[in-house]
């Protein structure tokens, strides 16, 4: 498997439309004229993932109240988010990419190491949009504890 091409800062941001956790069809468009942080995790209901989404709604409010909103994309089903979402109290959007286009398209599906063990997966990955639709940051192989802490320092926002 070829490794799948990195996004950098100042590329367009992909488009997109997935399903979330309550079946509705959610956009990136959606979000336009304001930051987004959109982030890629292997599986909801697995202790990294949960750790980085609580970590995320429980810094919400100061994220929301600085402009930006937060999208949480895995290839899970929607009934698996809505479980994630009801079992965790989450706050964030979380939204299903079953087939992986929208994470290949982000760089965020490929070869990935762990434990020395090379496997195709999920990349965890964090990309920061500005209202204009260009990335403003792209994190691969992001580690689940500390993350968001990492980011709101990076943001300038605490």
């Amino acid at each position: 498997m070829t490794e799948t091409a990195r996004l950098q800062p100042g590329d367009a941001a992909p488009a997109f439309t997935l399903t979330d956790d309550a079946g509705a069809q959610v956009s990136l468009s959606d979000f336009a004229g304001a930051p987004v942080i959109v982030y890629f995790y292997p599986a909801a209901l697995t202790p990294g993932c949960t750790k980085q989404a609580c970590d995320f709604t429980s810094s919400y409010d100061d994220l929301k109240g600085a402009g930006y909103r937060v999208i949480g994309i895995s290839p899970d089903k929607p009934a698996k988010l809505a479980k994630f979402r009801e079992k965790e109290s989450l706050s964030i959007t979380l939204l299903s990419d079953p087939d992986k286009q929208v994470a290949t398209a982000y760089g965020a599906y490929g070869e990935k190491k762990l434990y020395g063990r090379v496997s195709v997966g999920i990349i965890r990955s964090t990309f920061v949009i500005d209202s204009d639709g260009k990335v403003a940051e792209a994190q691969y192989n992001v580690k689940a504890t500390g993350h968001v802490d990492r980011l709101i320092k990076k943001l300038d926002l605490g």
